[in-house]
């Protein structure tokens, strides 16, 4: 009998022992999470750093100092760019190693060894698209040009460092949560992180939907609902610009694009992911100096997307956003010139119909010619299970991402992608020079190797000038050529090369004193290429131009003003229209109610009124009724563009397509606004009961929310005070918005600059200053940014300085 006991308790404790120190489903192991020494509760801190003030690193060549300000912002002074980006590695990873991992294993297709196999598809899609492939390419560009290969490798070893002085107590709560270990820090792994943002930014398109929506409407129609461009538009480079150069002509073949029907396409990214920014010149200033306003406005992830530093060596002296896990300053400035970015939209993935010899899929056919495929297998591992085998073809047009293992019908169709960012680049060496820059000719010198994701250069400079490049490897394409599905067995189909650098959009010092971008159309119809774009923005770059024309004596502060500008264009060009088809007899108490609360809206979407709910609940539900016709489970479409809808609207309200697929009656616009309308209210009296609030506020109703990336509810905050919304200038949507704030004056003797973004410096949920700016971002504030030449001695911004000694 003891004998017994004794075998129960060893194997009770065996399996105590077992369920705490071994992971259970989702449960991390919880001996060492809960652990008082190692567990969690060491992710807690009481101040905003926790470093030792001298750490010494062998690979470096002289002393480094670091200087923390009061948003914890790293200042690095080095004495050359080797210790300079070292330094820059070892301190992002500080703060956020766990982001810069996860983010590198997504774009890898990996997250299948962290999580399950609930990422698999997502890794399949991953890998299909060629990123790990693209990211390899460029890797041998870097290892090709010395100045690139150094800052890389020396930020590498910089996050190794950090990686390596880490124990499982220091390990972040992310990494406890799943029950894993950072790896090694690679080269590759930061041009991963650059394709990552390629992809983000540069991989939507439309080209089968288009195939399948010209098949169901016929030509006429399907170039009514999808018009490439409006007389109306308002483009990145003012009509004014005249082209003076000779241009590569191309002719379009005169054949047919394939007729397949795709059933289904893979997830496409955001297409809120866009951005604002604006330039202004001593003209138009009240103190004679150039001016610059950024805002990238993406996704509002915690940790957040950027890192703010400032780098100063021997030659550059500069300071902004950086992409964690990637060396330099992405949108930034320095003594002479400042920058930002917004997404160059155009269609730089084309899809092409493969014909293989056989089921073995070996051979391809080209000009009466079989070519020889490259078959990539891929191992995907997953946590807890077997690993899972892809075999991805490869042409030379791409990866053959839809076939009969991967999405589109489970058919013989096999669709192979074609994108600018599977190409070798070097788009870090483009910020290695811009950091650097000290005029107009150092920016457009830097801006040739920026090639993907495309992004419109805003420019000002100390000594007066401003400018807008619409920058990246834009192909040579004939009228329409890849807004379809091409036929990849004929070379007529294939880009005539790219166009040349001194021939991209630009424009240097207009007459109107001001540039800007919003993501719209780049030129206007006199640019002589081809020029498409699937989803371009119509509101937010003409409400900038309409203002930056009447503003004059501009200071700091109206440009911070129009980044927090809350005007919805949209809503004042479709409203008044809608109104004014409503049957105001017989509307019950509460349609009443909204309606009065929308006639007296002065179309601004500003947190705390109703207004902006009901108009969003009524578009919402408007604009889905008149597109009933797309939703369909046999092919993959997508509905007419918001500007197009609003066009016909107003235009063409007795259109055919206003009608309601469902119902045998005839509808019109009228009749479609006057049904929205009493669903619109229901739903929003819905939610005032759903969630327990008298009043339908902007701000409680939309939820913008800056989210943990693993989408933890306590690592995130919802219902930000922030007005704004999609198309206004202050993006703020529910996920998706300015992602950093940024205004930079220029004057030769001296460069202010104030920013702001949604979180802090840290990643870390246990640190006091973990999401510490949201409030003042949605609130409009600004924090005057450090632009320091010299260490700091005694200086009260400094809360912390820190030095990495050489060996």
């Amino acid at each position: 009998m003891k004998v017994f006991r004794f075998v129960i308790a060893l194997i009770l404790t065996i399996s105590f022992i077992s369920y705490v120190n071994f992971k259970q489903g989702e449960i991390p192991p919880l001996g060492r999470f809960m652990s008082p020494f190692t567990g969690f509760w060491q992710n807690g801190e009481s101040e905003r750093i926790d470093f030792d003030k001298k750490l010494k690193a062998e690979d470096l060549k002289s002393d480094v100092t670091i200087q923390f300000d009061e948003q914890v912002i790293p200042h690095i002074y080095a004495e050359n760019n080797h210790d300079l980006y070292f330094a820059q590695g070892y301190t992002t990873a500080s703060h956020r190693l766990w982001q810069m991992e996860f983010q590198v294993l997504a774009t890898e297709g990996r997250l299948s060894e962290i999580v399950g196999d609930r990422a698999l598809e997502f890794d399949k899609r991953n890998r299909r698209k060629g990123l790990k492939y693209a990211a390899k390419r460029s890797l041998e560009l870097v290892e090709a040009n010395p100045e690139v290969k150094e800052m890389m490798q020396a930020y590498a070893d910089g996050v190794n460092h950090y990686i390596n002085s880490l124990d499982y107590e220091d390990y972040p709560i992310e990494y406890k949560l799943l029950d894993y270990q950072p790896e090694e820090w690679s080269v590759l792994k930061s041009c991963l992180l650059l394709k990552y943002m390629a992809d983000m930014l540069s991989s939507g398109e439309a080209d089968l939907e288009n195939t399948n929506a010209y098949q169901l409407l016929g030509a006429a129609d399907f170039e009514m609902l999808f018009p490439e461009s409006f007389p109306s538009i308002d483009p990145v480079i003012p009509s004014e610009r005249e082209w003076d150069f000779e241009s590569v002509k191309v002719e379009k073949p005169d054949k047919a694009w394939p007729t397949d029907t795709i059933v289904s396409t893979m997830d496409k990214p955001d297409p809120r992911n866009g951005s604002n920014n604006f330039v202004v010149s001593g003209q138009k200033t009240a103190n004679g100096r150039t001016m610059l306003a950024n805002e990238p406005d993406l996704a509002l992830n915690l940790p957040s997307i950027w890192y703010v530093n400032q780098l100063k060596a021997p030659g550059v002296n500069v300071f902004g956003a950086t992409i964690p896990g990637a060396p330099g300053v992405v949108v930034g400035f320095n003594d002479s010139i400042a920058w930002g970015v917004t997404n160059a939209k155009r269609d730089v993935v084309d899809w092409y119909k493969i014909q293989f010899r056989n089921d073995r899929r070996e051979e391809y056919l080209y000009e009466n010619k079989w070519l020889k495929t490259e078959k990539v297998v891929e191992e995907i591992k997953v946590r807890g299970k077997e690993s899972v085998y892809d075999t991805i073809v490869h042409t030379h047009y791409g990866p053959v991402v839809y076939d009969y293992n991967f999405e589109g019908n489970g058919e013989k169709l096999n669709l192979a992608m074609k994108w600018t960012a599977h190409e070798a680049t070097l788009e870090v060496y483009t910020l290695y020079l811009l950091n650097r820059a000290k005029n107009y000719d150092d920016y457009v010198d830097a801006l040739q190797y920026f090639q993907a994701p495309a992004q419109n250069f805003a420019f000002a400079s100390a000594s007066g000038d401003i400018a807008m490049w619409v920058n990246g490897r834009f192909p040579i394409k004939w009228k329409t050529q890849g807004k379809f599905l091409l036929d990849g067995t004929e070379s007529d189909n294939e880009w005539y090369g790219d166009i040349p650098h001194m021939q991209k959009a630009y424009m240097k010092n207009p007459e109107q004193g001001f540039l800007s971008s919003a993501n719209q159309h780049p030129v206007d119809s006199t640019y002589p290429y081809y020029v498409y774009d699937y989803n371009y923005e119509f509101y937010r770059n003409r409400r900038i131009n309409d203002r930056l024309k009447l503003m004059s004596n501009i200071e700091v502060g109206d440009m911070m003003k129009l980044q927090n500008d809350n005007y919805n264009y949209r809503a004042s060009e479709s409203l008044p229209m809608m109104l004014d088809s409503l049957d105001t007899a017989s509307m019950s108490a509460k349609a009443a109610a909204a309606y009065n609360i929308l006639r007296r809206w002065d179309y601004f979407n500003d947190p705390k009124i109703e207004a902006p709910s009901y108009y969003s609940a009524w578009w919402d539900t408007f604009y889905r009724l008149v597109w009933d016709e797309f939703d369909r489970e046999d092919m993959a479409l997508k509905r007419p563009h918001v500007f197009n809808t609003i066009h016909l609207m107003n235009t063409d309200p007795g259109n055919k397509y206003f009608d309601v697929q469902k119902t045998s009656s005839r509808e019109t616009a009228v009749s479609l606004v006057n049904q929205a309308f009493d669903s619109a209210v229901a739903k929003v009296d819905r939610w005032k009961l759903e969630n327990e609030q008298e009043r339908a506020d902007w701000y409680l109703y939309k939820n913008t929310g800056a989210r943990h990336l693993l989408k933890l509810e306590p690592f995130s905050f919802e219902q930000i005070e922030i007005g704004g919304d999609r198309n206004i200038v202050n993006a703020a949507s529910r996920g998706h918005g300015p992602s950093w704030r940024m205004v930079v004056e220029l004057s030769p003797d001296q460069v202010r600059a104030w920013g702001v973004y949604p979180g802090s410096q840290s990643g870390n949920p246990g640190n006091p200053s973990y999401g510490e700016m949201i409030n003042d971002w949605a609130s409009g504030k600004y924090y005057r940014l450090n632009f320091w030449d010299e260490v700091q001695i005694e200086n009260p911004k400094i809360v912390f300085t820190q030095t990495l000694k050489s060996e």
